[in-house]
C-alpha cells in the first residue's frame, strides 16, 4: 500500500460540493488531507463531507464545508478570518468555482457577462488575496486554478465562459512569476470535455459530435482531472509552476 501523499495538508477547494470540485475533495481525503470545501449548496456540501469521512485515513482529518459566493468579496473576507483563527494557514488553494450563461455574443445581456466573469475570475482574486499572506510568510503554498480549454481555443456561444478561463491563465502566469521566489506555486488546469451533468444533458448528437474531436475517443473523467490537482498540490510537483496542463484527451493536438 503506497503511502499517502497530503498527509496533514490543509487544503481549499471552492466549488467543491460538485463536479471536479467535488472529485479533488474525496480524492484529497483518501491522501490524508484536511479539507474546507467551498460552495452555495447546503445540501450538497453535507453529501461530500460524508463521503470523505467515508474515505478518510485518520480520525484526525478535518472536514468543513462553507457557504460561501466566492463572487462577493467580503463573504470571502469573514470565511478566510474563521479558516485562518482555525488552521493558522492553508497549504494548497484550489479555485474551481464556475458558472456558465451560454449564448451568442449578440444575444449575451451585461448581466450574463457580469455573474460569469465574476464567479469564475473575480472569485480567484478574492480567494488567493484572503490566503496568500500567510502562504508568503510560511514560504511554501500551491495555487490550482481549474480553467477549461475553452480559454485556450474558444467555443462559439461561450464569449463570457472563455474570457472567464482564459483571464484565469494569464493570472496563472504572472502570478506564477510573482510568488516563485516565495515558494509557492501557481498552476492551472484546462479540462476538456468532461464526463460530468454539463455533458450529460447533451444529446447523443452533440456527444458524438465532440467526440469526433477528440483523439482518445472518449469524453475525460472526474478523476482524470483530480489526479492531475493531485499531482500538483504534492511534492512531486515542487519544480513545476506558471503552467497550463491541458487535460483533453488529445483535443488541441
Amino acid at each position: 500500500m503506497s503511502m499517502p501523499t497530503m498527509l496533514g495538508k490543509k487544503v481549499v477547494i471552492t466549488g467543491g460540493t460538485n463536479g471536479i470540485g467535488r472529485a479533488i475533495a474525496i480524492l484529497f481525503a483518501k491522501e490524508g488531507s484536511d479539507i474546507v470545501i467551498v460552495g452555495t449548496n447546503e445540501e450538497r456540501g453535507r453529501e461530500v463531507i460524508n463521503s470523505m469521512i467515508e474515505c478518510q485515513i485518520d480520525d484526525s482529518q478535518n472536514f468543513i464545508f462553507n457557504s460561501v459566493d466566492v463572487s462577493n468579496n467580503g463573504e470571502v473576507e469573514s470565511f478566510s478570518k474563521n479558516i485562518l483563527s482555525k488552521w493558522g494557514f492553508v497549504d494548497i488553494l484550489i479555485n474551481c468555482a464556475g458558472i456558465t450563461r451560454d449564448k451568442l455574443f449578440i444575444t449575451m445581456k451585461e448581466e450574463d457577462w457580469d455573474i460569469v466573469m465574476d464567479t469564475n475570475l473575480k472569485s480567484v482574486y478574492n480567494v488567493v488575496c484572503k490566503f496568500l499572506r500567510t502562504m508568503i510568510k510560511r514560504r511554501y503554498g500551491k495555487i490550482i486554478n481549474i480553467s477549461s480549454v475553452v480559454g485556450v481555443i474558444g467555443n462559439a456561444g461561450q464569449v463570457n465562459y472563455a474570457a472567464s478561463k482564459a483571464g484565469m491563465i494569464g493570472m496563472t502566469r504572472a502570478l506564477a512569476v510573482e510568488l516563485a521566489s516565495r515558494n509557492i506555486c501557481v498552476n492551472c488546469i484546462a479540462p476538456g470535455f468532461i464526463d460530468s451533468e454539463m455533458t450529460k444533458k447533451l444529446s447523443d448528437e452533440q456527444k458524438n459530435k465532440i467526440l469526433e474531436r477528440v483523439p482518445l475517443g472518449r469524453f475525460g473523467s472526474l478523476d482524470d482531472i483530480a489526479n492531475v490537482a493531485l499531482f500538483l498540490a504534492s511534492k512531486s510537483s515542487d519544480y513545476i509552476t506558471g503552467q497550463v496542463l491541458i487535460v483533453d484527451g488529445g483535443l488541441t493536438s
